[in-house]
């Protein structure tokens, strides 16, 4: 299995955080999207990560694809640890958190935020390359705060954030946090239930080698890889 990412693309930390927690180590090849390579787009046309490609040659583009086509394919074996709950109102609930983190925090948090301080200094000028958006920043760490208040609110009644075993929906506010953690700009004073939580999923197996990522010229921040903060 090869899986096509970018170290600091949050959709494809939770594709590897999903198969860490399955116990499959995929391939990785690490895909500057926004150069557009032939190769790549004729995987997956839409030209961005994470692409998931099988032993048999199946090409499964987008997280919401993959991390469905993983339950599909593996998540009967996880028991009591599936990630998609059999349920089928448990699995709405774990499908509008997911939902919530993959698309409306990575719009008005990771996104933003990855592209100013990581992407921007690997693109070229003509593809918006160039000095960090101050403003767009700031927005974003604005941002944050009223996600960190609403993680803290679904635990105060949960063990995790979809109910009472860790799902999809924990690995993706995970995946996308932890872009935003390496960065330093998580400001964990916010809401003290939301820092628990993530401290308890930072710790699990699956999560050492996004732990172990680093970028030249940019260290991470000092609590990034400090499971206890």
């Amino acid at each position: 299995m090869q899986l096509y990412h970018h170290p600091f693309c949050a959709h494809s930390r939770l594709v590897r955080l999903a198969l860490g927690e399955m116990g499959i180590a995929p391939v990785l090849i690490e895909e500057r999207a926004w150069e557009r390579r032939p190769e790549f787009l004729m995987l997956d046309p839409a030209g961005a990560t994470p692409v998931l490609v099988e032993d048999d040659g199946l090409v499964v583009p987008g997280v919401d694809a993959i991390s469905e086509y993983i339950d599909e394919t593996r998540g009967h074996a996880m028991g009591d640890r599936r990630l998609l709950p059999p349920d089928i109102y448990a699995r709405v609930e774990v499908r509008r958190l997911a939902s919530w983190f993959n698309h409306k925090f990575y719009t008005e948090v990771s996104e933003p935020l990855v592209r100013e301080k990581v992407y921007k200094r690997y693109m070229p000028r003509e593809l918006g390359g160039g000095p960090p958006d101050m403003a767009v920043i700031r927005a974003a760490r604005a941002n944050i705060r009223y996600h960190l208040q609403y993680i803290g609110w679904l635990l105060k009644s949960r063990n995790w954030l979809a109910g009472e075993r860790m799902s999809y929906a924990d690995l993706a506010a995970a995946a996308h946090i932890s872009c935003v953690d390496y960065l330093g700009d998580v400001p964990w004073d916010e809401d003290e239930g939301a820092k628990i939580w993530y401290a308890r999923i930072k710790s699990r197996p699956a999560f050492r080698p996004l732990l172990a990522v680093t970028m030249a010229g940019m260290p991470p921040a000092l609590c990034y890889a400090d499971l206890d903060f």
